[in-house]
């Protein structure tokens, strides 16, 4: 799982490189660590060439929304894991709205609240 903080005025295709990037290795039983996953889910926000230009030239199939052709609802399958991590997030008071000034003490509340659902996911109480 990766996250990062933008600015709201911001267009999240911006920062969308560094974010695909920011992907941990993930471990396997045997051989070496896949460096990066093997497909993306995103929605049509995130229909620009250089979007699709970054997944190809990392070797990531790109499952993005045509804007004007696909509807959202055959990509909704898949996108509701998103969504609802993202509510699980927002289930961390601090997390929903921003009360730090700093971007750094808000880089590691969210970092944190990250760690707590992995947590939960692998059967942690807490």
């Amino acid at each position: 799982m990766a996250v990062g903080i933008t600015g709201a005025n911001r267009p999240d295709d911006t920062v969308f490189a560094a974010v695909v990037d920011a992907v941990e290795p993930i471990k396997q039983p045997c051989g070496r660590p896949r460096q990066r996953p093997a497909k993306v889910h995103a929605d049509k926000g995130y229909d620009y060439p250089h979007c699709r230009q970054t997944l190809r030239q990392r070797g990531i199939q790109a499952r993005i929304a045509r804007k004007g052709q696909e509807s959202t609802t055959r990509l909704g399958r898949y996108r509701w894991v998103a969504e609802r991590t993202l509510a699980w997030l927002n289930r961390f008071r601090r997390l929903p709205i921003r009360y730090e000034r700093r971007a750094d003490l808000h880089q590691a509340f969210l970092d944190l609240g990250c760690a707590l659902l992995c947590l939960r996911a692998l059967g942690g109480r807490f």
